[in-house]
């Protein structure tokens, strides 16, 4: 089977496999190559990674990048389904990188065995054109804003809890069509719960089920920021409730007094 580009961007086979994006007024062709071209950096290849990635991979996303320290363990799997039985052990980078290889071997798959951290946020980040950030804890979360904040890359953040989840999308580096700031993570959440506060997963438990529903909604919301379409989740908290099933959206604006954008930051770029 040829699979020469035939000048669009895609070649044959990439034209079949796309097929049912190809056809939606929304994505096409156009939208098809900007996936293609996109390089997307994913925090994370735990509950809201593993399906996150895959998502990504299937939609066709040109460059992926997977940044995670920790190893499949046998309690990850309840949920993680990116790995597998066969994993158990091996860092979790290699084996997301199989897997998507697997799904799609379009897709170009770098792999970061390491801590986020001061000392590398910013320079891991600024190698891409989006975060998508499915980290299990505050820290993190923090992190991995300020440094989009500094690189000027737009972020997609989830978090779950026992029965709940969390989406928004920050461009704090950006202002909205009426030329007004957009928030920042900051404004959202000031700081983070004092510690204890928040259960960990392995103390409260988590359904993993709801991790997939909200890792595939964080991978609908990156393929919605490259393609360009519809209202995205800037200054929109996404509130899911797994209990009673509804889903509810909080609006949220630029804070002033946030220490990142604020009129008087206090935040400088980490690691500098």
């Amino acid at each position: 089977m040829d699979a020469r580009d035939d000048g669009s961007g895609l070649n044959s086979h990439e034209l079949e496999r796309y097929a049912r994006h190809i056809v939606m007024r929304e994505v096409g062709g156009p939208g098809q190559v900007a996936l293609k071209r996109a390089r997307v950096l994913v925090v994370g290849a735990g509950g809201l990674g593993a399906p996150a990635l895959l998502y990504l991979a299937g939609a066709g996303v040109g460059t992926l990048g997977v940044i995670d320290d920790d190893a499949v363990s046998l309690s990850n799997l309840q949920r993680q389904v990116i790995h597998a039985t066969t994993d158990i052990g091996n860092p979790k980078v290699e084996s997301a990188a199989r897997a998507i290889t697997g799904l799609n071997p379009h897709v170009i798959v770098e792999t970061h065995a390491v801590r986020l951290s001061a000392a590398n946020a910013f320079d891991l980040i600024a190698r891409y054109d989006l975060v998508a950030d499915g980290s299990d804890n505050f820290e993190t979360r923090y992190l991995v804003s300020d440094a989009c904040y500094f690189a000027r890359r737009p972020l997609v953040t989830a978090a779950v809890g026992v029965f709940d989840g969390t989406l928004t999308t920050i461009r704090a580096h950006e202002r909205d069509a009426q030329g007004r700031r957009n928030p920042s993570y900051r404004c959202l959440f000031p700081e983070p719960p004092p510690p204890g506060a928040v259960p960990a997963c392995a103390e409260a438990g988590i359904l993993g089920a709801l991790t997939g529903v909200v890792g595939s909604l964080m991978a609908l919301e990156v393929i919605r920021e490259i393609v360009g379409f519809g209202d995205g989740l800037v200054g929109r908290l996404l509130m899911i409730d797994a209990r009673s099933m509804r889903f509810e959206t909080l609006a949220y604006a630029w804070d002033p007094s946030n220490p990142l954008t604020g009129e008087k930051p206090t935040i400088t770029l980490p690691g500098a």
